[in-house]
């Protein structure tokens, strides 16, 4: 599109459920918060809105653990998420709820628009039910066991165990959350967005018109989606907390938005009220075509953002998504970062640890330079096209090496000699004796200035941090050339004389030149770290004796920011170093923490049964034919195996099924080798859900046997037999 009038910035709404953890940060809100600062800096006309999820089940989940109501939690994680957002400088225009009445309104006047239109469709369907509280179960109101792993509290949407996407009807013997029996099946009527009726469009829209500024991964999943063959999405359920539907709806009594539908609508209403509060008009913001409409979001909210909303956009008359920039996820110290799982650091935890504790050099901004410390590290290691780790290590050596040894260094040793030898003022550049070196630093900087521009506008955030770090280390590298304290020895006419003369020019006004270029490279240094970490921006203004406004982009790149003769104030230390006690402390803290929940999930756990033979790990629950019959099995020939990259465990099979080939990822790395395993015949779980390891997609499942010493067995026929043969 040409150049937008103006942009409106969305990040992906979070659950008030509960704590978040810097892998949400990081996936949807500092990305956000990077392009919005970059976009003010620029003076752009810009809103940039977000706010808390308030409905659907997960909060009447969580209201049932903590013993309290649905508003109660939501009033309480609101808060939290909202002043954690603010801790860590992530800069919305309106942080807003989906439990306004605002929001309510605004919900119920897009589902009566999109009814009324007819876009909508009435079906009867049979829903899972609790008898005994006459209640119809939302998915999270099942739990059962896990086909995949065997885990008995499986959630009826999702495994919080092993990550597996489910479906009630996936469980092995479910079971209502409400009074602990199995549910029955009861007939219910639901509104429904036909999707399938939109899918020449999308096609059309994201896989030919975004083909070239779409992420990847966001093309690949919705291709992936759309191959499947797009189905009648549900808009409505039979809950009590959530939107009701209109009071003139005829039969949605007792119903309520589902919160896929009404939860994006909460970017609208949000619009809707920073526009109240602000005096201004919302609707261009949604509704012309001259306004650039950006959606920040996480890897599993790419359905949602990029296939289902625009549907509802089109048919409500609103603009869409230019863009829908998607991470991947991000892991923790070898591990799939996960609260339920007590493997997470949270944002409220680092805040209490770094931001808000007394520790180190930094005085009364220590606290920000801490959150501007996380921020450099999760954008250096942003999971923008595949999964990342965090580490408190690579948190401690992102900290010491590189904000701390290049940029802070470079900005502290030009402060330090300009008080020294310059009298703590700005010195002239004298044009007479400007030699290659200074000219290519002045280069460099116009050069960075238009390297970040095009990676910002790009969506690539990590590429666009590394320009403004490399322009630091040439800095530092034009200083050590320079060595303007050798130089300044020349000032003693006795060392002068007794040693080689210098280039052209004095001794003072060399010196002069290097620290002027330094200092001038310093204030844009402000200016291009600023949309990252916006805390030490503020502070190098606060050391230049400089108001923010030169923090506008219209400043990148010019040569002469800070003015001759001013004088500025004494060097302070940008950040601090990482102890390693303090690194040893939250990797203690994260063990700490995942043993106790994995302990008081094991208190929880339904006690073993008395006939459990000794040694062999138990029975599993009791489970019905019809539960078995479930499970397809099949008979596969492995035709490839190769040892999958960085993973000691794993194996990518190439397996043969008769009707098709499948690759399958399989954890046997330390009992087999790949070429003693290929022609293998084995059983095959082939109606698994697809699950990425290692970022290959796996589909389908080896069963293997295991002895009481951790020896796995193949399960396999007595003879060789026809590939694909069913196992009964």
């Amino acid at each position: 599109m040409k150049h937008p009038k103006r942009y409106l910035i969305t990040s992906a709404l979070p659950y008030a459920n509960g704590p978040k953890h810097i892998g949400h940060l990081a996936g949807a809100y500092l990305p956000a918060d990077i392009y919005v600062r970059y976009l003010r800096a620029k003076k752009e006309d810009v809103v940039y809105v977000c706010g808390s999820d308030e409905h659907g089940a997960a909060i009447t989940i969580q209201a049932m653990k903590e013993n309290t109501t649905p508003r109660a939690i939501v009033d309480k994680y609101h808060a939290l998420l909202k002043s954690n957002m603010a801790d860590l400088g992530i800069s919305f225009d309106i942080y807003h709820r989906t439990s306004s009445p605002l929001h309510h309104e605004t919900a119920q006047e897009f589902f009566t628009v999109l009814n009324n239109n007819g876009d909508l469709i009435q079906k009867e369907t049979e829903q899972f039910y609790d008898e005994e509280t006459k209640t119809f179960l939302a998915d999270r109101y099942i739990i059962g066991t896990c086909p995949v792993c065997a885990n008995d509290s499986a959630y009826g949407d999702q495994c919080e165990k092993c990550g597996t996407s489910l479906s009630p009807e996936q469980l092995i013997n479910p079971r209502s959350t409400l009074s602990g029996n199995p549910p029955s099946k009861k007939s219910t009527t639901h509104w429904f967005l036909p999707l399938d009726k939109h899918e020449d469009f999308l096609r059309e829209w994201i896989l030919r018109e975004h083909k070239d500024d779409w992420k990847v991964n966001v093309l690949g999943q919705c291709k992936s989606w759309m191959d499947l063959g797009l189905q009648p999405r549900a808009v409505t359920r039979d809950l009590d907390w959530g939107v009701p539907l209109p009071p003139d709806v005829l039969g949605g009594l007792g119903k309520v938005l589902y919160v896929w539908f009404d939860a994006p609508i909460g970017y609208i209403s949000a619009t809707k009220q920073w526009a109240l509060d602000n005096n201004k008009d919302w609707k261009p913001y949604w509704q012309d075509k001259d306004t650039k409409l950006v959606h920040f979001i996480g890897k599993d909210n790419i359905v949602f953002h990029a296939i289902i909303f625009p549907v509802m956009l089109k048919l409500h008359g609103d603009i869409l998504p230019d863009n829908v920039p998607s991470n991947e996820f991000m892991n923790l110290e070898g591990d799939k970062m996960s609260t339920s799982r007590g493997w997470s650091v949270e944002m409220d935890d680092y805040i209490n640890d770094f931001v808000k504790k007394p520790t180190g050099a930094g005085g009364e901004n220590g606290g920000d330079m801490m959150v501007d410390a996380l921020r450099y590290y999760l954008t250096q290691i942003a999971h923008e096209t595949k999964d990342s780790e965090f580490t408190w290590k690579g948190f401690q050596d992102a900290v010491n090496s590189e904000l701390v040894a290049i940029f802070g260094n470079f900005v502290n040793r030009t402060f330090v000699l300009m008080h020294k030898l310059c009298k703590g003022k700005v010195p002239p550049l004298h044009l007479d004796i400007l030699d290659d070196a200074d000219k290519k630093m002045f280069e460099d900087i116009q050069n960075t200035k238009t390297k970040i521009e095009s990676l910002i506008e790009g969506y690539k955030f990590r590429d666009a941090l590394y320009e403004v770090i490399d322009l630091a280390r040439k800095g530092n590298k034009y200083m050590q050339d320079k060595q303007p304290w050798i130089v300044a020895k020349y000032l003693d006419p006795q060392f002068a004389a007794s040693n080689p003369p210098l280039g052209g020019g004095g001794a003072q006004q060399q010196i002069d030149n290097c620290l002027h270029v330094c200092l001038q490279l310093t204030a844009n240094l402000a200016i291009f770290i600023n949309p990252f970490l916006p805390f030490t921006a503020k502070k190098m203004c606060y050391l230049m004796k400089v108001v923010d406004k030169m923090l506008d982009w219209e400043n990148a790149g010019k040569p002469k920011l800070v003015s001759v003769g001013y004088s500025l104030r004494a060097p302070e230390l940008l950040f601090r170093k990482i102890e390693d006690e303090e690194v040893k402390e939250q990797v203690e803290k994260l063990k700490t923490k995942k043993l106790k929940m994995e302990n008081t999930d094991k208190s929880q756990a339904p006690s073993e049964s008395k006939n459990s033979p000794l040694g062999g790990g138990g029975a599993k629950p009791e489970i019905q034919f019809d539960d078995f019959a479930k499970i397809d099995l099949k008979v596969g020939t492995i035709l490839a195996a190769e040892k999958v990259e960085k993973a000691d465990k794993l194996l990518k099979l190439e397996v043969d099924l008769g009707f098709e080939k499948r690759t399958i990822v399989s954890g046997i790395a330390l009992h087999f080798s790949p070429e003693d395993i290929v022609g293998k015949q084995v059983v095959v779980v082939i109606n698994l859900a697809p699950r990425k390891m290692r970022g290959i997609e796996s589909q389908g499942m080896i069963l293997m046997a295991e002895n009481k010493a951790g020896k796995l067995y193949f399960i396999s026929p007595d003879t060789v037999i026809e590939a694909g043969s069913n196992v009964s």
